[in-house]
């Protein structure tokens, strides 16, 4: 069985509001993207493809890769225009794999507990994403900002990464929808996660797995600090 994960650091990080891309400011010190690696790098993950913009390739390399040592991190691929764009890049460079787990790079508290379940849950259902049950009530709104309707809070689920899927099951709903997006964006559908790739191209059933509110996504600096303190109580734990 061969394992392979695609870390996105690819992205702009225009709502963090500073000159530095998110998954490169320091979080105690080292680059948040540092420990979303350490995870995969210290788990049962056989390979690591990382996806970055063109212009921060060879940062990533020398400052990162090399100088923290990741040797699991096989190749650098240049990400897309959007998010999806970026994972089939991913995809594409690689030869053969069972499992693919595709992780944001700014989720720097993912850990071996919650690899774990999502390998035991793609191992049996093919396809399964990492999330926790909703703490708040959901509204959906209409289109001019008017409760449309409110779903049952014991089916609503804040979803994160890693999502985790059989290789020629994904990469096959990535060709499809990639060659459809023109017709999705006329119908107005935003492919924001891969979940929905495989939801647009067939009706195979993904599976929830439980991960942890810790694994937040640092997209502002609120979730900066947020992460620094989740960090600083893990290390303390660990000792």
């Amino acid at each position: 069985m061969k394992t392979v994960a695609i870390i996105l650091a690819a992205g702009s990080g225009k709502r963090m509001g500073t000159s530095t891309k998110k998954q490169f400011l320091l979080l105690l010190d080292k680059p948040i993207l540092f420990y979303s690696l350490k995870a995969f790098e210290e788990s049962f993950i056989d390979e690591i493809i990382l996806v970055t913009s063109p212009e921060d390739k060879q940062y990533v390399k020398e400052e990162i890769v090399e100088k923290y040592n990741f040797t699991k991190v096989t190749k650098i691929v240049e990400g897309g225009k959007e998010r999806y764009h970026s994972v089939l890049n991913g995809l594409n460079s690689i030869d053969s794999a069972d499992y693919i787990f595709v992780h944001d790079g700014a989720r720097p508290l993912v850990d071996k507990d919650i690899l774990e379940r999502a390998l035991e849950g793609v191992s049996k259902y093919k396809a399964c994403v990492v999330g926790v049950p909703s703490k708040d009530t959901i509204k959906i709104a209409n289109e001019s900002g008017m409760v449309a309707s409110t779903p049952n809070r014991n089916l609503v689920w804040n979803i994160q990464t890693p999502q985790v899927f059989d290789f020629q099951l994904i990469k096959e709903a990535y060709n499809n929808v990639v060659s459809r997006e023109v017709e999705l964006r006329a119908n107005g559908v935003n492919i924001t996660d891969d979940a929905m790739v495989l939801e647009e191209y067939s009706h195979h059933p993904v599976k929830l797995i439980v991960g942890a509110y810790e694994n937040i996504k640092v997209t502002t600096k609120d979730d900066l600090v947020l992460a620094e303190e989740f960090l600083r109580r893990k290390i303390y734990e660990e000792d």
